[in-house]
């Protein structure tokens, strides 16, 4: 037996380690670099202009199998991350959650409410948010549900590069893949 536990040890050792995303008391997955907010959206659309960015609302639930992808896959890869941080401010909001939210409008409610009113019913949802000539919120971009790095990558450059102004999503990521076969790459999609 003594002579087995090195082995059992030396193999333990070579197997991938899994490295799970940080989880709150709220069961929600949390990041270092989500932005902190007093939830008053109007206000954080407008810090998010004030630097440059878009105001990206992100709605997870506890237990979420796809909300633990998102941070497990997606946000362990430094070129989405990155791009976050320099392109937006990230608020996390829970589907369910009970915390005081004023919306756009000025009014106040539970999270779980104004997401309701968002017209939102699964998780995770990505909402994308910059202001309008009149200095409102407007929503840019809604990513419903999970997606794989390439398109959720795909759908900030999107966002910010001002495509979703000229043509669909759709369209768009038939030019990228078109651009990219020309150079001879394919990319990692699935």
């Amino acid at each position: 037996m003594k002579r087995l536990f090195p082995f059992i040890a030396a193999l333990l050792y070579l197997l991938p380690q899994t490295v799970l995303a940080e989880v709150g008391d709220d069961g929600l997955h949390k990041q270092p670099w989500f932005h902190h907010s007093f939830l008053e959206l109007a206000d954080d659309v407008q810090e998010a202009e004030d630097e440059g960015k878009f105001l990206v609302v992100l709605i997870e639930q506890a237990g979420c199998p796809y909300c633990r992808e998102l941070h497990e896959v997606n946000f362990k890869r430094s070129e989405i991350t990155d791009y976050l941080n320099e392109h937006a401010l990230v608020l996390q909001l829970d589907l369910w959650g009970a915390r005081e939210v004023v919306g756009f409008d000025g009014k106040a409610m539970e999270e779980r409410d104004w997401i309701q009113s968002q017209g939102i019913h699964f998780t995770p949802t990505t909402l994308i948010y910059t202001q309008n000539a009149e200095g409102a919120a407007k929503e840019v971009f809604r990513l419903p549900g999970y997606l794989k790095p390439f398109h959720y990558l795909s759908s900030l450059e999107y966002v910010v590069t001002g495509e979703y102004e000229k043509q669909s999503f759709q369209r768009y990521l038939q030019d990228k893949f078109a651009k990219l076969a020309e150079q001879g790459i394919d990319p990692e999609v699935w």
